[in-house]
């Protein structure tokens, strides 16, 4: 069991769970991911890994409700319990080496690259970040990223806050403007593919983090499975972070989108049952 030791809710989709977990802090770095299982009866699954401290023993993450498992953990609050977390799983991100680096995210993706944007800043990068969401309450860690970013630029998808557009809008200005040595991309597929053929367009080195579907996290189960110039890869064992250039993004999508229905479906199935709460929970 795991213990909570502080949730927020960041808005009304996602939030920030807190877990007192001091082998995992201790061996954690930027790119990594945890699974976790909220109860024994509940379905494996994965979130990359928000913040750690060693010296404190514990570890972030940030949690989107839009499943079952999900959103049981963001029903959760202070002094509440997990059955299980496994990790650190995956590669750290090497963040050595780049004098400046984009770091484009979209979503709850912005809370994943927070810790790889301060990684590559600590390292003494000079960090821009371009971060997208759909509408302004949904917008995450702006502030905690102008504390160490040279700039960042927020877009909403309605205009409600920052620019109206997507992240694409602004790295096409930014490309015929800048140089820069490394592009580092987390969000959804579609935004992954379309902000990496920009950037590989300008030759620009670009890595992706790839939140594949897992079951175990180990490249035991398959599931994770990618095609990667054309070779088969686990997203788990030998990611999450790759090359852009050898990802085949029309695979991923297809692979990713697999059991969409069916996780609808078994939503409103445990929804209606009283298993799940009916909306993200604001457990305290």
């Amino acid at each position: 069991m795991f213990k909570i030791l502080s949730k927020e809710q960041l808005n009304s989709e996602t939030c920030l769970v807190e877990f007192h977990a001091p082998d995992i802090a201790a061996a954690a770095g930027p790119g990594q991911f945890l699974v976790l299982r909220v109860d024994e009866k509940g379905e494996r699954f994965p979130l990359t890994i928000h913040d750690m401290d060693p010296e404190r023993g514990t570890v972030s993450v940030v949690c989107q409700a839009v499943g079952v498992s999900t959103r049981k953990l963001c029903s959760l609050g202070e002094g509440g319990h997990v059955a299980d977390i496994a990790g650190p799983l995956g590669h750290r991100v090497s963040g050595a080496g780049y004098g400046k680096v984009i770091v484009v995210g979209g979503g709850v993706g912005v809370a994943e690259a927070y810790p790889v944007a301060r990684l590559f800043a600590g390292n003494g990068s000079e960090v821009e970040v371009i971060a997208g969401f759909r509408t302004k309450e949904l917008v995450l860690c702006e502030k905690e990223l102008k504390e160490f970013c040279r700039e960042v630029h927020v877009t909403t998808d309605d205009g409600s806050y920052g620019r109206k557009g997507f992240v694409t809008d602004v790295l096409g200005g930014l490309l015929t403007k800048k140089k820069y040595d490394l592009a580092f991309v987390v969000g959804p597929v579609a935004m992954m593919k379309a902000v990496s053929g920009m950037t590989l367009s300008e030759n620009l080195e670009t890595r992706v983090s790839l939140n594949a579907l897992m079951v175990d996290g180990t490249g035991m189960c398959g599931c994770c499975r990618i095609l990667y110039g054309g070779e088969k890869r686990f997203a788990c064992y030998d990611g999450p972070d790759f090359d852009a250039s050898k990802v085949d993004f029309e695979d991923l999508g297809r692979r990713v989108s697999s059991y969409v229905e069916k996780e609808r479906q078994a939503l409103e199935h445990k929804c209606r049952i009283g298993l799940v709460p009916p909306s993200a929970g604001r457990g305290k």
